[in-house]
């Protein structure tokens, strides 16, 4: 039995620890919203983010990081991609030195650049950091249906004992060493998930979003093998099979929202009508800006980029992306 801590207590974090304390793990989880953490507490359920799952026993509210993390086997962190700098910078005084750290956000810090992994070096051992990632809507993991990841680390010992930790005969975890590629899947993804929502939400059909899918990862896997991943992973759990479950699924925020946007929504009120955070939304600019400083050509997530900034329509993006120059498809 292990103890575990997790800051972040959305619907991921939270059927995350549904998992582990399943298995007998005891589980603490915080959040910097008190007011969800108290309607949490009362219902035993996070009736917010995650409705119809109960809590477990073995989870407790835990009501600041340090109460959360205190003699914590493994921290969780659950925290959206623009927030988790500021939430591991507050939890690292009352993580302890051997503690194994896992992250399941999905995106590309603004301003920066980096991936979570490379924000996480600046002040910790990087073979302590383990990356979950892989097609796995909280909904469903809550409900014990069953759902494949993967976990990367720059030391296999580390995927492998959080794999451990987590495997079930309804979640059966992978290990990989290409934490490059696992980061950068599962964030990119997200923004192709918003322009098959976009096309969705235009009436294009499925020829569009089939094509929308296929070219878009052809774009992910082309900056991944440039910022040195290895270009197999995009054929994996972490790239085509998370890009399928988002790109499709009415589970998928960044669906959800791409689909309002190609009805005609401004971004803004799109983001604010899922209630939740859309990680497609912010990591578009930073992708975009990404894919221009490592001179990799990307034209979807350029256009859904600009469709999110509201200086291009959704109807002009397909024309100029449909009327591109002929050329070769492995080109």
């Amino acid at each position: 039995m292990k103890k575990a801590g997790i800051i972040g207590a959305g619907s991921w974090g939270t059927a995350l620890a549904t998992v582990l304390a399943g298995k007998g793990h005891q589980v603490r989880i915080f959040d910097v919203d008190e007011g969800h953490l108290r309607r949490m507490e009362a219902a035993r359920e996070n009736t917010d983010y995650l409705p119809g799952v109960p809590l477990n026993e073995n989870i407790q509210i835990a009501w600041s990081s340090e109460e959360a993390l205190k003699d914590a086997d493994v921290v969780l962190f659950s925290a959206p991609t623009q927030h988790f700098r500021s939430a591991l910078q507050a939890a690292l005084p009352y993580i302890s030195d051997d503690a194994l750290i896992v992250n399941v956000a999905k995106g590309i810090e603004q301003g920066t650049h980096l991936r979570l992994s490379q924000i996480a070096a600046e002040c910790l051992d990087v073979d302590r950091y383990v990356a979950l990632s892989g097609p796995s809507h909280a909904e469903e993991v809550g409900r014990a249906l069953p759902t494949t990841v993967a976990v990367a680390s720059a030391n296999l010992a580390s995927a492998e004992a959080i794999q451990d930790l987590f495997m079930t005969d309804r979640f059966r975890v992978y290990t990989t060493e290409d934490i490059v590629g696992v980061e950068l899947g599962g964030a990119l993804k997200n923004v192709i998930a918003l322009g098959a929502g976009i096309s969705d939400g235009l009436g294009f059909g499925d020829n569009a979003k089939a094509a929308l899918m296929t070219r878009g990862l052809a774009e992910i896997s082309r900056l991944g093998v440039a910022l040195g991943a290895q270009p197999e992973t995009f054929a994996g759990l972490t790239g085509v099979g998370d890009l399928i479950v988002t790109c499709t699924s009415m589970h998928s925020r960044n669906r959800r929202c791409g689909i309002l946007m190609g009805e005609g929504k401004d971004p803004e009120d799109a983001v604010r009508e899922i209630g939740m955070v859309v990680e497609g939304m912010t990591t578009a600019e930073a992708a975009w800006e990404l894919a221009s400083t490592a001179q990799v050509e990307m034209p979807i997530t350029e256009a859904i980029y600009r469709i999110t900034r509201g200086t291009l329509k959704a109807q002009e993006a397909m024309e100029m992306l449909m009327g591109r120059e002929k050329k070769h498809e492995q080109a």
